[in-house]
């Protein structure tokens, strides 16, 4: 039997190292804030974030800062393992506010991954589920260090294709797992892509990955700048004049 996990479903694929801010408001995620709060053991403070798959509507009770937000109604359906993607990544409590009418601001922080195996009984007002751990990557992959130098000049490219002015690499990570999070999280991809270079096994197939996946943007992006007039003009219907 695997472990059991409170976890949130969500509209984004959060990553190890990364930050998320929430906004709970929902009644059965503020009980759960309340309960991570209260534990007293040395364990982080965690829960699990489970992505939910495109084209599915459920009632919002909590958000994201950029608005995502994803959960089941008191009295509505149950969420259903079949609704989420099978791997997901734990959100370490590192900052918790209570606002005056019982909502909280929380900010988290990605910890360790695992798969999700099943939805658990119902035993709790919030969701929880049955989940595996999946093995922590082993620094220093000689593979890896060779490389993340070519697919950080392939991010630092396609950013510059993307966004010029960007920020983002002020300060670029050295260990190759913490550099392939952080561009699985910032490059505009999918969601099945995204969940897909977390489940990677290793960093260097996330790596290898993220390097097919950049030079593809990259292309797309050059070709786009390349077109003379403004992309609007090509919509426009030719005068007869």
């Amino acid at each position: 039997m695997g472990a059991i996990l409170p976890v949130f479903p969500l509209g984004t694929v959060l990553f190890p190292g990364l930050v998320l801010p929430l906004h709970i408001f929902e009644e059965r995620y503020r009980t759960l804030v309340r309960d991570l709060v209260a534990t007293t053991d040395d364990d982080p403070h965690e829960f699990g974030v489970v992505t939910m798959r495109q084209g599915l509507e459920v009632p919002i009770g909590f958000e994201s800062e950029s608005g995502d937000g994803d959960g089941e109604p008191p009295d509505g359906p149950p969420v259903d393992a079949a609704q989420l993607y099978d791997v997901g990544c734990t959100a370490e409590l590192r900052q918790v506010t209570e606002l005056p009418d019982g909502r909280f601001d929380i900010v988290t922080v990605g910890r360790r991954r695992f798969r999700l195996l099943s939805i658990a009984a119902d035993t709790q007002p919030y969701l929880t589920a049955e989940v595996e751990w999946l093995p922590d990557e082993e620094p220093g992959d000689p593979i890896a260090g060779l490389l993340a130098p070519r697919v950080l000049a392939a991010f630092r490219t396609y950013l510059d294709l993307l966004r010029p002015d960007s920020e983002v690499l002020d300060q670029v990570p050295e260990d190759p797992t913490v550099l392939s999070h952080l561009i699985a999280a910032t490059a505009q991809l999918t969601t099945d892509e995204r969940h897909d270079l977390l489940a990677a096994p290793d960093t260097a197939t996330r790596l290898r990955a993220e390097l097919r996946l950049l030079n593809r943007e990259a292309g797309l992006l050059a070709r786009v700048r390349a077109v003379p007039v403004p992309l609007s003009d090509l919509a426009r219907p030719v005068s007869p004049n």
